[in-house]
């Protein structure tokens, strides 16, 4: 799998099919392969003549661990997305994050409108102005000698992914105390691009893909029936409404 190096830190990507580039930034203790390959995001987005770039960030699949959280800012995070494109030569892309990859291309959106055609936000909804999604009890579970010694709910959950993906758990336990960072709503509504947000209708998570809308001007929601945090993301909905949404792009 190929690699770069950015002020450091080995981030591994993929770079696969023809067309106009399209960038995919994964959730918090996922990777490129979880997120993406597994439910068949590349070749879906493929068949629909799209370039599909998708990276590890940080502290995850196999891209560099690091452990502390210092090194997991939302804008460093994003400036590890501009690197890639900029040692692509892309530059300007569609832009399409889950959960935390969400809240990093939220942080493109915003900050570096010039480089995104359009933003999906997938798996974050109001969440990204009030809650923040997983807190200090998932990372405790995350440190925790075994799933067994974990009774939080969610951090079971997380801890029960993270173990399943074979996952670095004090690098993701770093990466969720530094990536916290909340939008507010003035920072929110700056987003120009066009935007479109999706979420599970059961989705305990994210909070709300409505409310959201409604502080960024222009934007779109797809609700994703029936389906939670974890079982959306390679949902036909979900998929079929990225690609519709993609199509209408000038």
């Amino acid at each position: 799998m190929p690699s770069f190096d950015h002020g450091g830190v080995t981030i591994a990507y993929l770079d696969d099919g023809e067309g106009d580039p399209i960038v995919l930034v994964h959730g918090f203790a996922s990777n490129k392969n979880v997120n993406w390959v597994y439910p068949s995001w590349l070749s879906e987005l493929k068949r629909a003549g799209r370039r599909v770039v998708a990276l590890d960030n940080r502290g995850h699949g196999e891209s560099s661990k690091l452990y502390d959280p210092a090194d997991y800012g939302l804008t460093t995070m994003a400036g590890d997305v501009i690197a890639l494109m900029d040692h692509l030569a892309i530059d300007r892309a569609d832009i399409m994050g889950y959960s935390l990859g969400g809240r990093i291309t939220a942080t493109l959106a915003r900050r570096h409108p010039e480089r995104v055609r359009a933003a999906i936000l997938g798996g974050i909804g109001s969440g990204l102005v009030v809650g923040g999604g997983p807190g200090e009890t998932v990372a405790l579970a995350l440190e925790a000698p075994s799933l067994d010694d974990v009774s939080d709910p969610v951090g079971r959950t997380f801890r029960a992914f993270a173990d399943q993906t074979r996952s670095d758990r004090k690098a993701l336990a770093a990466c969720l105390r530094g990536s916290r960072t909340l939008m507010s709503e003035d920072e929110v509504a700056q987003i120009a691009v066009p935007v479109l947000i999706a979420v599970g209708t059961v989705d305990d998570v994210a909070g709300s893909a409505h409310q959201l809308s409604g502080m960024i001007p222009g934007s779109e929601v797809l609700d994703i029936p029936r389906r939670d945090h974890m079982r959306a993301v390679g949902d036909r909905v979900f998929k079929e409404g990225v690609v519709d949404f993609l199509g209408r792009r000038p």
